[in-house]
């Protein structure tokens, strides 16, 4: 029989026990941008030695480590992700090119800069708000964690550890603490860096980085959970001092109160590891894990000496087997798609480009939908919310967003040594309804190039997305007058030509990268030259037309990382047209030739071509680039030998290559490759070398008649190559450089470029 002696023993000894059991620990993890990578080393050295982890608060990055770990990911998952491309670039507002829809992006030309406007609109509201494009990282965050917030019915306390993170609001200038709700719109409020991350809405509160007001959330933790220990971590951005030099700092000073950056608990650490990035730089997230890590280590045994009660890893991993078991995405369905934020015409652009024929679908099915309706350029942002309609057990996507400004304005140039410089300006106008319509028009005017293109576009949703394009250009190009170095005291050969085409274009996605159209038009060629170098101004010159028709079909992949001076992704464009015209002729006074003709038939021919370019890193700062292009063309000779050479398909593998009319370079048949070394010694400047081989079938000669002839089958082979300077800037690239021509009477043409070398295209391209 129990004695009294023995129950008050007993009793002692299970009020002792629950004491041990529920001993309860806390970690608050501070924002600070980059540097919050640090708490996934904490996460990691915590769990390695036992201490549990009971409660998360965190802001900001700290917000979004903190509802991984709470979500059920493991430390070494959480590593696994963050160090993944998709992460990193989703943070600097980019998809990795597999995402991208190229039937989406717009055709690239020499504009340095892109205002977006609204005339209903004063300037203030004209201008940008944010710096990077919010909606890569608001898709990743409601894929990542839509899942868990459904499964646990929107309670922060359900999750596998209960969760709190913070946001600003800066209207009323007081802090939001999130504890319900939907899960990826609390971690993205609280990420809404100022000026950096476009906020969001939420209750009709307009939410910023919940670092403004608090960026340690001891407070939140006590108050909420009022835990028995706290172990914090605090990456937090140093406070500086403003300048009056620095807008950064000064908007930041008056923005951001100060924060207690202690663990405001009798018993409580706080861990501060090497942080000193970038708030916005995710290049070392190694060195920060590893420092988040190193750091949790050292004041392990100091932390031990407060536990009562260790956790076994695998007692922990059982647990979060469990919760993720119970919240996997098996059945995750959406029946219905709610848009707000755009009128009904536009909600019906919307639903057609994800909802098709209103068939359900899932998670995985949205992806591709959703980045390709993101990469719309009429939508400015839409921000996706899920939730389970209790009463019917099904999932809604709602988005919320809102179109884009209708007006573009793009200003731009060429700056160079040669004379070559040009201004450019593009337009365009943008409308969202039923279907997406678009009118542009650009103009270039410099000294060897002056052009105007012109084109609408009418975008159609659905299952296959397509557009139809209407477009007109006229381009005049004078070689003679441009083609001259600073240094040179013999002008070129008179060459000027223009050329003026009409064109319909069809085109469709093939996947995501690539896409394929079908177009035709009808084009005059206008060619003035004389057939000598000896001539007057008081000369005339001859001149041939060709007009023709055309057919033809386009299959094309571009993952190209720039427009010019490209890095990294793939290019490849396959051509095959068929075209047919009529060519008049009409000597000058210096012409060796005397008969005058109109409208002489050319038999039809076919043209193909293929280009490739590929980039390859080989190690850190280093990429090598490979190039090939190969052109085949039934195309018969012109009237004469100048004629024939304008009409020829020309070899340009460099931007500047395009500038110059090199004869040998131009020819009906050819292979030719290239190889390109590229180091990068910062993210913004490169070293570029590029060598390659020109190898016609047969080249084009002039006899002694002034007419074109044929030489002997791979006879002659030239070479080119470049040597370059690249800083590329806000505006486009700045190149220092020379290129090399083995057919040009100055075969080595030292450059200095500021802009894009990019022009309208031709009807022959």
């Amino acid at each position: 029989m129990f004695t009294v002696r023995n129950t008050i023993f007993v009793f002692l000894s299970c009020l002792l026990f629950l004491q041990l059991k529920s001993q309860k620990v806390g970690l608050v993890l501070s924002g600070g941008g980059a540097s919050g990578m640090c708490h996934v080393g904490v996460l990691k050295a915590l769990e390695e030695n036992g201490i549990p982890i009971d409660y998360i608060t965190g802001t900001s990055i700290g917000g979004l480590i903190g509802a991984y770990y709470a979500s059920g990911y493991s430390p070494q998952e959480i590593e696994g992700l963050v160090k993944n491309y998709f992460f990193q670039s989703v943070l600097r507002g980019e998809l990795p090119a597999r995402y991208k829809y190229m039937i989406k992006k717009r055709d690239e030309y020499a504009s340095w800069l892109t205002f977006k406007y609204n005339f209903r609109d004063n300037y203030l509201k004209n201008l940008p708000t944010n710096v990077i494009n919010s909606i890569p990282i608001d898709y990743y965050l409601m894929e990542t964690f839509t899942g868990v917030s459904n499964r646990m019915h929107n309670d922060f306390d359900s999750l596998f550890v209960p969760f709190r993170c913070v946001a600003a609001d800066v209207e009323n200038k007081k802090s939001v603490v999130f504890k319900n709700g939907d899960l990826p719109s609390a971690i993205r409020a609280s990420m809404s860096y100022p000026f950096y991350l476009r906020p969001i809405s939420i209750d009709g509160k307009l939410l910023f980085d919940g670092g403004l007001y608090n960026n340690f959330p001891t407070d939140v933790m006590l108050t909420d959970f009022n835990p028995d220990y706290i172990i914090g971590c605090n990456v937090a951005e140093k406070t500086v001092k403003p300048d009056d030099d620095n807008l950064y700092l000064q908007l930041r000073s008056l923005l951001v109160s100060q924060n207690n950056y202690t663990a405001v608990c009798e018993n409580g650490v706080v861990i501060e590891p090497w942080s000193d990035v970038n708030v916005f730089n995710f290049d070392n997230i190694q060195r920060l894990i590893d420092s988040g890590y190193a750091a949790t280590i050292r004041r392990i045994p100091e932390i031990k000496k407060q536990m009562r009660v260790q956790i076994e890893a695998k007692d922990l991993q059982a647990k979060r087997l469990r919760f993720k078991d119970y919240q996997k995405l098996d059945g995750f369905i959406f029946h219905k798609v709610e848009v707000i934020g755009f009128n009904d015409k536009q909600t019906g652009f919307i639903n057609k480009s994800l909802f098709y024929q209103k068939k359900p679908f899932t998670l995985y099915q949205l992806q591709k939908r959703y980045f390709r309706l993101a990469s719309e350029d009429k939508i400015k942002n839409i921000f996706p919310v899920s939730y389970l309609d209790t009463s019917t057990h099904t999932y809604t996507l709602k988005l919320i967003g809102k179109k884009e400004k209708p007006f573009y304005l793009e200003p731009g140039a060429i700056v160079s040594n040669r004379p070559i410089s040009e201004g450019f300006l593009g337009m365009q106008y943008n409308h969202l309804g039923k279907i997406g319509f678009s009118a542009y028009s650009n103009a270039y005017l410099g000294k060897l190039h002056t052009s105007s293109y012109s084109h609408i576009r009418f975008d159609l949703p659905g299952r296959i997305p397509l557009f139809i394009q209407p477009s007109f250009s006229i381009s005049r190009w004078d070689f003679y007058s441009s083609s001259a170095l600073f240094y040179d005291f013999e002008k070129p050969a008179y060459l000027v030509q223009e050329d003026k085409f009409g064109e319909l274009k069809l085109g469709i996605p093939i996947g995501n990268i690539s896409q394929f159209n079908i177009s035709g038009g009808f084009t005059e060629w206008k060619n003035q030259y004389f057939q000598s170098g000896v001539f007057t101004k008081r000369d005339t010159a001859d001149v041939t037309y060709f007009d023709y028709w055309y057919v033809q079909a386009n299959y094309k992949i571009n993952t190209l990382n720039r427009k010019m001076y490209a890095t990294s992704g793939t290019f490849l464009n396959v051509r095959a047209r068929y075209l047919q015209g009529q060519e008049s002729y009409y000597p000058g006074n210096t012409s060796p030739d005397t008969i005058l003709f109109k409208n002489k038939n050319q038999s039809p021919w076919l043209q193909l071509k293929l280009t490739f370019e590929s980039y390859i890193k080989t190690f850190r700062g280093f990429r090598i680039g490979v190039f090939a292009e190969g052109v085949y063309s039934s195309q018969d000779f012109f009237v004469n030998y100048k004629s024939t050479i304008l009409s020829a398909q020309a070899f340009n593998p460099t931007p500047e290559s395009q500038t110059f009319f090199i004869d040998a370079y131009r020819t009906h048949k050819y292979l030719a490759g290239g190889i390109k070394a590229i180091t990068s010694p910062t993210k913004s400047f490169d070293i570029r070398l590029e060598a390659y081989i020109f190898q016609p079938y047969q080249s084009i000669k002039e006899n002694s008649n002034g007419r074109a002839v044929y030489s002997s089958p791979f006879i002659n082979h030239y070479f080119s190559g470049l040597a370059a300077l690249v800083y590329n800037s806000a505006i486009g690239p700045i190149s220092i450089g020379v290129n090399y021509y083995d057919q040009n009477e100055n075969s080595f043409s030292p450059f200095f470029h500021i802009g894009y070398i990019i022009f309208n295209k031709k009807s022959s391209d």
